[in-house]
């Protein structure tokens, strides 16, 4: 393996050596270097370069070989990678050592599976910044995908204390010990099953995620969107909870979508409705519960909000938080005609990105006693969406070539 690695990093180049500065670089004889590769330790001899006009020093060798500045072969900075994405990076540690017999650190699989996500946070960047200029020079399209969906949401990760400075949070004390990472997920459509129920395409999910403001969120998601063919589906579904930041987003980019607010988020609603207006009264909690369900399922919010207002309590204070719920009703309405939507054969339901915040955010980043900073955590959320939305492959080979 050495002898193989000094070919390519040693002996006479076809081209010149150039420096950043735009002097030619001279050869300054060999370096040795010890790589850790998936075989083990290995010894490297390769040429390293100077500039003459400002000092700066390169080796060509590394730069082919993708090693620059790390002794870590990029076989084993890819398992390291996974291994890091999958659980804490002291069992990262212990399954290479197990699984592969490479011996590392806790704090190298930490670094390198950081590493890695930056540089795919990096390379989705510069593909949405692609996306976006084809998609402005695009004209039209032929109607492929039958039905895209659109699905995000946020959920709190665990912060180190100096990312929460001046944060306001859900605390006794009014402060904040997460921040919201915000995670999106398309998915397409294109049959029903025998009871008219909706399909999800087979491996047609992806996600993608960080720590950000909705309003950089909303450009990640809808240059996913159209990545994945968002000109050419014949209908599109935003599907999401009443959160305001939610339907900005959907209104701003995914303007002519369908805009479903989650059943369950509903639901939740309606039974938080019924515990303000019957407080310890669990018979008719129930059986407001399950009427106003039913009138949910048909889409007759109209008539939930009728019944709930001639039920509301008499003081100013007390009808404060009822009056709530019936705002959230009443400002979604629109976007609750679940019949009509089933009757589409459209999901109404958002689980698939609810149970994405769980499984690649919250499994890897909210585990007990985690705290994370901000590049840290995006890091890993890079790298877990592109584990989830089956595009390693995808990297690694760009990186190749």
């Amino acid at each position: 393996m050495g002898s193989l690695l000094e070919g390519v990093g040693s002996g006479r180049r076809a081209s010149k050596v150039m420096c950043d500065c735009g002097g030619v670089m001279e050869s300054v004889g060999l370096r040795r270097k010890e790589l850790l590769t998936i075989l083990g330790p290995v010894e490297y001899q390769r040429s390293m370069f100077q500039c003459p006009m400002c000092g700066d020093t390169r080796y060509p060798g590394d730069e082919e070989l993708d090693i620059v500045a790390t002794s870590r072969s990029p076989g084993v900075r890819r398992m390291a990678a996974r291994a890091g994405s999958k659980s804490t990076f002291k069992e990262g540690r212990d399954d290479l050592k197990i699984y592969a017999g490479i011996t590392v650190s806790a704090k190298d699989v930490e670094r390198v599976a950081e590493q890695i996500g930056e540089q795919m946070e990096a390379w989705s960047q510069a593909e949405q910044k692609e996306v976006l200029r084809r998609d402005e020079a695009q004209e039209w399209v032929e109607k492929t995908i039958s039905i895209m969906y659109v699905c995000y949401d946020g959920t709190g990760v665990p912060m180190i204390k100096k990312e929460l400075k001046s944060r306001k949070g859900k605390q006794a004390d009014g402060s904040a010990r997460t921040r919201e990472a915000k995670l999106g997920c398309v998915f397409t459509q294109t049959t029903t099953d025998e009871k008219g129920r909706p399909v999800r395409d087979p491996a047609s999910t992806s996600f993608v995620g960080a720590i950000e403001e909705a309003r950089e969120f909303g450009w990640r998601i809808y240059a996913e969107a159209l990545r994945r063919g968002l000109r050419t589906a014949q209908r599109v579904v935003v599907l999401g909870d009443g959160a305001q930041w939610i339907k900005t987003i959907a209104l701003l980019h995914f303007y002519g979508a369908i805009l479903i607010v989650d059943l369950y988020h509903a639901r939740q609603h309606v039974s938080d409705l019924c515990r303000i207006l019957f407080p310890g009264q669990e018979n008719l909690i129930v059986r407001h519960r399950m009427r106003w369900w039913t009138d949910l399922d048909k889409g007759s919010i109209e008539k939930i909000i009728s019944e709930a207002s001639k039920k509301l309590p008499l003081g100013r204070r007390s009808r404060k938080k009822p009056k709530k719920e019936l705002a959230y009703l009443e400002r979604n309405k629109d976007r609750m005609r679940y019949s009509d939507f089933r009757a589409q054969g459209l999901f109404v339901g958002s689980g698939v990105v609810e149970a994405g915040c769980k499984t690649v955010i919250g499994s890897r980043c909210k585990q007990s006693g985690m705290e994370w900073s901000v590049r840290g955590a995006n890091a890993i959320i890079s790298l877990r969406c592109f584990m989830m939305s089956n595009r390693l492959e995808e990297f690694w080979e760009s990186r190749a070539a």
